[in-house]
């Protein structure tokens, strides 16, 4: 991008029309990380809460030296519950192994269950299997989107070792936490993964059954493809 365009998204930043604000925020998206991070720290604590969501979510997107240690700040210390989960979220888009324990003591220890929600997805983000016992505690969420997100980091992980916690939701009454199932299986091989994912095949929720399909998939072409099972799975009638 040309400077004179930075230099015309610096300017519109700066506007008192909040509009204007998050339309500059969201053309850095197309700015190099170098040139965008300075630009979106200016943001991240504009007046406007939505502004700045978009802000701390960018840093994970577009960051630079900085983004690290602010992005930790905020989820730690900002009296926002929203904002302290979008810097969780960002964390784990940075991919920095360096946030594990800050993440962990969020999932942990924030009160807000979105935020500890984040922490959950973001762990699955740094593929430290180290999360072990935190992704099986959040299993035990009542709220199914903890669930998903927990399954889903599970299956990011490729954590073999919690594979029997989460075949437990073959049955979950929500489709969506049936369907995060049949994703993260498609990434831990194993005759009980491919056994789960062909009952699950035959779901009566079209996505849950070609999610599972396509782990199937996945599962035949794994260098390490386990042996088949036979076909009864053990979960019962579909």
């Amino acid at each position: 991008m040309a400077s004179v365009d930075l230099a015309q998204i610096a300017t519109q930043l700066k506007s008192q029309d909040s509009k204007d604000r998050m339309l500059a925020l969201a053309a850095l998206r197309d700015v190099p990380a170098a040139q965008a991070a300075p630009l979106i720290r200016q943001m991240i604590h504009d007046q406007n809460m939505q502004i700045r969501s978009m802000a701390v979510f960018a840093l994970g997107l577009k960051p630079d030296e900085q983004s690290f240690d602010i992005l930790i700040n905020l989820l730690t210390s900002d009296p926002d519950y929203g904002i302290r989960a979008d810097a969780a979220g960002a964390l784990g888009y940075l991919e920095d192994p360096r946030a594990f324990e800050t993440l962990v003591r969020a999932f942990y220890e924030d009160t807000d269950w979105l935020v500890r929600f984040s922490a959950a997805v973001a762990l699955g983000n740094l593929k430290n299997p180290r999360a072990h016992d935190v992704l099986v505690q959040a299993l035990q969420s009542d709220e199914a989107v903890m669930q998903q997100a927990a399954i889903a980091a599970i299956g990011e992980i490729g954590d073999l070792t919690a594979l029997e916690d989460i075949l437990k939701f073959a049955q979950s009454p929500d489709w969506l936490v049936r369907q995060r199932l049949a994703e993260a299986l498609g990434h831990l091989p194993s005759p009980k993964a491919i056994s789960a994912l062909r009952y699950l095949e035959k779901d009566a929720h079209f996505q849950v059954a070609e999610a599972a399909r396509i782990s199937l998939d996945r599962l035949q072409t794994h260098p390490n493809q386990p042996a088949s099972e036979p076909p009864e799975t053990g979960f019962g009638k579909p």
